[in-house]
């Protein structure tokens, strides 16, 4: 199963001290918007998102048909099918997407240890 880019998406408190924190540690702007309290950083292939105030919990992210520089990867899974999958091997989901819809849709899961994990799918 493809996918996609990984990365951690943070629950952050204060948005601005985050960036501080993680621009020290190397990491720079890669996209978001900090109006909107949301930044994706990245340090070499690495990345994380900072969240202020969109969701309680820290979170697993993976991006089917992305890469790790947001660029469209020419084959990958689509959400709907990496759904399919785990519903068909009896793995609850949080939410689910839209299997009629195409295109850009998202499903979240939870892990053994209730650690959640974003399939977050942009194309």
């Amino acid at each position: 199963m493809k996918l996609g880019a990984f990365s951690i998406s943070l629950a952050v408190k204060d948005i601005k001290a985050s960036k501080a924190f993680y621009e020290t540690l190397g990491f720079s702007v890669f996209g978001g918007d900090l109006e909107q309290n949301y930044l994706i950083m990245k340090n070499e292939s690495t990345l994380v998102g900072l969240f202020q105030g969109m969701f309680e919990n820290n979170m697993l992210t993976f991006n089917p048909g992305w890469d790790q520089d947001a660029k469209t990867l020419n084959n990958f899974d689509d959400i709907r099918d990496i759904q399919k999958h785990l519903k068909s091997n009896n793995i609850k989901l949080e939410n689910e997407a839209d299997e009629a819809s195409s295109g850009p849709a998202s499903f979240v899961v939870l892990d053994p240890d209730g650690n959640a994990i974003l399939i977050d799918q942009h194309i």
